[in-house]
C-alpha cells in the first residue's frame, strides 16, 4: 500500500491510496471538508466525506504525472516503470505547476 498526502496550496486537503489491491481512494481530510466546503481539488471530486474509490487512478492525478520526453526523464532518473502512475506521482508531483502537490508519506519509504 502507497500513501500521499495531498495539499491544496498550504492546506491539507485530504489523502491519496494506493491499495495492495490495485484500488485507488482519494479521502478528504474532515477538517479540510468542514472549513472548505467549496474548495475543491477537482471539480470531478466535489469535498465530501465519502472516499472516492476506484481501480484506476483518478483522471485529476493522472494529468499531473509529466509526459513525453520529460516522462522519459523521470522514469529513467527514478528508475520508474512509466505504467507506475502513483510511483510517478509520488516522484514527480511534490512541486506541481498550480495549487495542488502530492507528499509522499513515511510508510512507502519503509516498504
Amino acid at each position: 500500500m502507497r500513501k500521499a498526502i495531498i495539499f491544496y496550496n498550504d492546506l491539507k486537503a485530504g489523502e491519496l491510496i494506493e491499495t495492495n489491491d490495485g484500488e485507488y481512494i482519494f479521502q478528504y481530510n474532515d477538517h479540510y471538508v468542514d472549513t472548505h466546503p467549496h474548495q475543491f481539488i477537482s471539480f470531478s471530486m466535489p469535498v465530501r466525506k465519502e472516499p472516492y474509490k476506484d481501480i484506476r487512478l483518478f483522471p485529476f492525478f493522472e494529468g499531473l504525472i509529466p509526459e513525453g520526453w520529460l516522462l522519459d526523464i523521470a522514469s529513467k532518473n527514478w528508475k520508474l516503470n512509466p505504467n507506475d502512475r502513483m510511483g510517478l506521482l509520488l516522484a514527480c508531483c511534490q512541486n506541481c505547476i498550480g495549487a495542488v502537490s502530492v507528499q509522499p508519506t513515511i510508510e512507502n519509504h519503509e516498504a
